[in-house]
């Protein structure tokens, strides 16, 4: 007979036991989360009510914006929920959706930034092939490619393999972490850690080694721009860039390329900068940094206020 019990629910037990700092915890999530909704909603109608603004640049901009809502909204409002609440539980099939959500939106962005990347250093080193080579038939396609490898090499091997738990069901954690979710899995783990570690490879360590050699090579050929004007543009634009890639694939890293034999009590908190405060704080350092954004985002805010 097996020993395996099919687990009807998960209790999560990674929150606070103070009320006081489960209530301070919930108003500094929800104001994170309402900025969140609206930087990148404003963001993505701001590119796209603006003429100006339909490059491939700002195309894969709107692509981050409408990502990093869709990666958000697959765990915070459900974190807002069980904050505050008693009953922090969620249903086994809930959990399987947060986690492969999770993973599908966050496998997205980490390929994403490296394109990103891609299109600034076809834009500064070779301005005259640039609308060439990222048309706007090749955006869609890289697009595409993108959201069909994220599928593939993030919720194929889950769902193709699925985790198998026995009788413990509470979960350290605020959400469905699969990581957090192997602690409680039983039997041989070996496959998952594995399958973690090349995904992880794949998907955070080779588009960052990507993204420096792309920018080493941006540096270089922006201090060959002889213009102070066009440079410090140059630089701000790969700045505002590099910020966001250093604090999304910084932790991505810590948490899935670091220690994966145990789930570590800190690894929650970090796991909240890429899936919390990361989607809060592009739209704002693209708007803040960005003078073209700008002007578009006060034209949209005058076609709204009419």
């Amino acid at each position: 007979m097996s020993n395996h019990t099919h687990l009807k629910e998960f209790i999560l037990v990674g929150f606070p036991e103070n009320m006081q700092i489960c209530v301070l915890y919930f108003a500094v999530l929800l104001l994170i989360y309402i900025l969140t909704v609206l930087g990148n909603s404003f963001l993505i109608c701001t590119v796209i009510l603006s003429p100006k603004l339909h490059t491939p640049m700002y195309f894969f901009l709107c692509n981050l914006s409408f990502l990093d809502l869709c990666y958000s909204s697959s765990s915070v409002p459900k974190i807002l929920i069980d904050v505050l609440s008693k009953k922090r539980r969620i249903s086994f099939l809930g959990c399987m959706v947060q986690m492969n959500t999770g993973l599908f939106f966050g496998s997205i962005e980490c390929l994403l930034l490296a394109v990103m990347a891609y299109d600034r250093y076809m834009a500064i080193c070779f301005p005259l092939y640039y609308t060439n080579v990222m048309n706007h038939n090749i955006c869609w396609n890289i697009t595409g490619i993108m959201w069909l490898g994220g599928f593939f090499i993030s919720v194929v091997p889950t769902i193709s393999k699925p985790l198998i738990f026995c009788t413990k069901n509470k979960l350290n954690h605020f959400a469905c972490e699969i990581l957090a979710l192997l602690e409680l899995a039983c039997g041989n783990l070996a496959f998952y850690k594995i399958t973690i570690f090349v995904v992880s490879i794949f998907t955070i360590l080779a588009p960052l080694v990507f993204i420096v050699v792309t920018y080493v090579l941006i540096i270089i050929s922006i201090m060959k721009i002889q213009s102070i004007e066009g440079r410090s543009k140059a630089f701000s634009t790969c700045a505002s860039h590099l910020f966001v890639v250093f604090m999304f694939y910084g932790t991505s890293m810590t948490m899935y390329l670091g220690q994966t034999n145990y789930f570590s009590f800190s690894l929650k908190y970090i796991s909240l900068i890429y899936g919390v405060i990361t989607p809060v704080l592009n739209p704002l350092i693209y708007s803040l940094r960005n003078n073209e954004v700008k002007e578009g985002f006060q034209k949209t805010l005058r076609k709204f206020s009419l």
